[in-house]
């Protein structure tokens, strides 16, 4: 199994960015995809998460109403739109595959799959 995370950049504050998460090498049909990022200095924190069948979306109340996670189903990727971005969400994005339940899914730990990271970063 295999998770390319790419769409990262500068972006200036209050602009948009779009990150894609594919996935290849295995079936997912039971599996939840989520975005976590780490800032410098930060621990890992949960962004958003959606089944791999597209339903049961969930969000850090940090980024609610300003990002949108979903499926691209003609790519095998899960998007990531970053709107109305601010200096906070300056970090290291990761996309991650795992068997999670509603309990378990803003949770790294449950998460068995990683793709390497992709650099945001939004200038003031």
């Amino acid at each position: 199994v295999q998770l390319q995370a790419s769409g990262g950049g500068l972006v200036q504050a209050g602009g948009s960015l779009e990150l894609s998460c594919a996935a290849s090498g295995g079936t997912f049909s039971n599996y939840r995809v989520a975005w976590f990022r780490q800032a410098p200095g930060k621990e890992r924190e949960f962004v958003a998460a959606i089944r791999w069948s597209g339903g049961n979306i969930a969000y850090a109340d940090s980024v609610k109403g300003r990002f949108t996670i979903s499926r691209d189903y003609g790519k095998g990727a899960v998007l990531l739109q970053m709107n109305r971005v601010k200096s906070d969400d300056t970090a290291a994005y990761y996309c991650a595959a795992g068997r999670t339940i509603e309990t378990t899914l803003r949770n790294s730990r449950y998460y068995d799959y990683w793709g390497q990271g992709t650099q945001v970063t939004v200038s003031s």
